[in-house]
Order: C-alpha cells, then sequence, then structure tokens
C-alpha cells in the first residue's frame, strides 16, 4: 500500500472511487437524497480542484487506487475507501497521512463526520464538538458529527 499525491491523469479513478463508495455505503445509513447529494458533490470538476490544490492523494494497493483522501488546511474533507478494500486498513493508512500532514502546520485537525464514520474516528481519538445538519430536498435532513482531534504534540 502507498499513499501518494494525486495527479490530474487519476481524476477518473478518483471520480469511480468516490461514487462506488458513496452508493454501496451511505444507503445503509441515510435516505437516498443523501448519497445523491454526496454525488452531486463530487463532480469531476470538484475532484479535479482538489488534485490541483496538492491536497489530494490516493492509495495505491495492487496497482489500483482503492481510496482518496483530501485537507483543506487542517480541516480533513473527506476520506473514501472502495466498498471491496474496506476493514483492511485502507481508511487508517489515509487518515495516518492526511495527519501527518495536517499536523506539520496546526495543532488540530477537524473533519465532519458521516454517521457510518464517526466511531471510526472515535476509535482515533476524535472527539464531537458539533453537529451540523444539512437541509437537502424533499424534508430530508443529513445529519453529521463535527469532530476534531489535538496533535500528540501539543
Amino acid at each position: 500500500m502507498k499513499y501518494v499525491t494525486a495527479q490530474q491523469n487519476m481524476a477518473d479513478d478518483i471520480h469511480f472511487c468516490l461514487h462506488t463508495a458513496i452508493k454501496t455505503v451511505y444507503p445503509k445509513y441515510y435516505p437516498k437524497e443523501v448519497a445523491d447529494f454526496f454525488c452531486r458533490h463530487h463532480t469531476k470538476e470538484h475532484i479535479e480542484e482538489g488534485i490541483a490544490s496538492g491536497n489530494m492523494g490516493v492509495l495505491v494497493k495492487d496497482g489500483k487506487i482503492v481510496g482518496t483522501g483530501c485537507f483543506d488546511g487542517n480541516h480533513i474533507t473527506g476520506v473514501y475507501v472502495l466498498p471491496s478494500y474496506q476493514k483492511q486498513g485502507c481508511g487508517t493508512y489515509i487518515m495516518d497521512c492526511l495527519e501527518s500532514k495536517i499536523f506539520e502546520k496546526y495543532d488540530t485537525a477537524v473533519l465532519d463526520a458521516s454517521l457510518p464514520a464517526a466511531q471510526l474516528y472515535e476509535h482515533r481519538g476524535y472527539k464531537t464538538v458539533g453537529h451540523g445538519i444539512l437541509d437537502l430536498e424533499n424534508d430530508v435532513k443529513l445529519v453529521y458529527e463535527i469532530m476534531e482531534k489535538k496533535s500528540e504534540a501539543v
């Protein structure tokens, strides 16, 4: 396994990874509108912007992109792993890499945790500091945890 900075020629594979993870995992926890919202959010253009920022990476295993992560400042903006590679340490590996980069400049990492991911983050030392609610179509609400973790160096 190797985590590398994403390149523009990886945009299609990243798009596939994001959308596959969202369409497979989110419907188990959220109404269809939430999965649709995230798929609309993670457009090719949005992915290309993330790549251009230099803050998006990909996890490569067996020559294949199996996961991706991105941050903006001290905010982890997304971590996704293909369903067939989940529960194998891939998400943990991506988080280790993202936190390492963030803690070079900041003493706190922040993220918005989806319901399926909140427990994973708690096990990593994140604490819930707030709750978010986003109104979507058909009177559906996207509920999420706002979490943060202090650097061990603090």
